[in-house]
């Protein structure tokens, strides 16, 4: 049966989804309402019925990819099922239809969420202090820099201007030290795929001010040396900052602070249920030593010892706020509930099943892809396409490509940067053995038909309801207006 016509190309004059009463405004004409300028003279909008409308969003979801319809394994991004019992938290009237500027005295239940998840997340850290005002992981990237800076200034060492960071390190990581004013110098890695002790030594100084540390890294390998690295950066005077945007990994089963990191962020919206994506809501919360905790952002959320939560703006030494308010807090309420309902032993588990479902998925794509790092991995695994590129010309764009077609969103192409024809997977822990045998044997498909039949590989996707495009023309002359047909 032949599609129907998108909702824009039907419709007929005069048929309505709904109508509506007349303006009751007195005034002769919209003009007086907005300036003319803003008036369009013709408006060619579909004239459709609800059912039309209801219709064509039905059919848009439907070409939609989400966790709820299969397997998600976009390495760095962690895209997970997300218990739906913490949407129906957030979705509390008590907490829903709160209002930021009520009294504190109407909003406890709030603050004591936002108190506690703060604890909690210093608890998970092994630091001294939290925040959960930043609204995503380079704005926690952004203010773990502000702090090292005021540390720096207040200890009376402006001089202190240099971040090291790795070359395996997260993109936002080098944008965010330059936008807080700091100059980037790049540390290489090993041939382990680990960061270069050595290098990181010769460029350790008086200049720097603290060296960005993916743990694991962004190959999936934990930075084993870590304890030899944060000790070579503190004793040159500067501070370790762990990015945590892959904690998932970590969960109750080391914590950041006990390897010798003074701060770090997290991202709740990918390792403590906030479903991720979409351009939001996020939280990249930070948890810091003690030594940095007089520089957290106001207002500090406090306990007295009446019992009563209040919001403290009376810390002198504070870089001041960050967010508006006091950041996402349903993001955060979303995040306690998750770590509620799991409690340490879960949390740890999230942790062991993440580094499980990986090391399967490594061991069962060996032989099919380069393995750069062959061995215990992490979280996450980063597979190469080079063999497929030398010997028929098969990209890693194009396997992600040809993926699709068979029902599964495409892994992280080309990153980390270090590793040509990347393919970085990430299983996450909710994944079961089933559904990874699934994307297995999907990629062993692939793999096979790079050998056979490159060419259907190269010109994948062929059952999606858009076809490949030529994305550097789409980027350049993007289009995102609709136009009747004919126009």
């Amino acid at each position: 049966m032949a599609p129907e016509p998108l909702i824009f190309e039907q419709g007929s004059a005069g048929r309505r989804s709904a109508r509506l009463p007349e303006c009751d405004v007195p005034v002769r004409d919209a003009s007086e309402l907005l300036a003319g300028r803003r008036l369009r003279k013709r408006l060619d909008l579909p004239e459709v019925s609800e059912l039309d409308v209801v219709r064509h969003f039905t059919r848009l979801s439907h070409m939609n990819y989400s966790i709820d319809t299969g397997i998600y394994p976009l390495g760095s991004c962690t895209m997970k099922y997300n218990p739906k019992v913490n949407e129906l938290c957030a979705r509390l009237p008590g907490f829903a239809r709160l209002h930021p500027l009520q009294p504190e005295s109407t909003v406890q239940g709030a603050l004591q969420v936002l108190f506690e998840i703060q604890s909690m997340l210093a608890q998970v850290a092994g630091m001294a202090a939290a925040t959960v005002q930043p609204s995503a992981g380079a704005h926690g990237e952004l203010l773990s820099l502000m702090i090292v800076r005021e540390y720096h200034l207040s200890r009376g060492e402006p001089l202190r201007q240099v971040v090291l960071i790795p070359d395996s390190a997260h993109g936002t990581n080098p944008a965010s030290a330059a936008r807080c004013g700091f100059k980037v110098k790049a540390i290489p890695a090993d041939a382990r795929g680990l960061t270069d002790v050595a290098a990181l030594a010769r460029a350790a100084g008086p200049d720097t001010a603290a060296v960005m540390l993916t743990n694991p890294n962004t190959l999936g390998l934990f930075e084993s040396d870590i304890s030899q690295i944060c000790r070579i950066v503190h004793d040159a005077g500067g501070l370790v900052y762990c990015d945590g945007a892959n904690m998932n990994a970590l969960l109750g089963l080391t914590r950041p602070g006990d390897m010798g990191f003074d701060v770090m962020h997290f991202n709740l919206h990918k390792t403590f249920s906030t479903p991720h994506g979409g351009g939001g809501p996020g939280c990249g919360a930070i948890a810091v030593g003690a030594a940095l905790e007089p520089f957290l952002p106001v207002p500090v959320v406090t306990c007295g010892s009446d019992g009563a939560y209040s919001l403290c703006f009376d810390r002198p030494q504070s870089v001041g706020a960050v967010h508006s308010f006091y950041g996402a807090f349903l993001v955060a309420l979303r995040a306690y509930a998750y770590m509620l309902t799991l409690g340490p032993e879960g949390l740890r588990n999230v942790a062991e099943m993440a580094v499980l479902n990986a090391n399967y998925v490594r061991a069962r794509l060996r032989g099919l892809f380069d393995i750069p790092q062959d061995r215990a991995c992490m979280h996450e695994v980063v597979i190469s396409a080079t063999r497929q590129k030398n010997e028929n010309g098969v990209r890693a764009l194009d396997i992600s490509k040809r993926l699709m077609d068979y029902g599964i969103h495409p892994p992280t192409n080309y990153f980390p940067l270090i590793v040509p024809e990347a393919l970085m997977i990430e299983p996450t822990e909710t994944e079961s053995r089933e559904a990874l045998d699934v994307l297995c044997e999907a990629l062993a498909s692939i793999a096979r038909e790079c050998s056979e039949t490159p060419e259907v590989v190269k010109g994948a996707p062929h059952t999606t309801a858009v076809s490949r495009m030529d994305e550097t023309a789409a980027v350049r002359n993007l289009d995102v207006r609709w136009r009747p047909a004919g126009v």
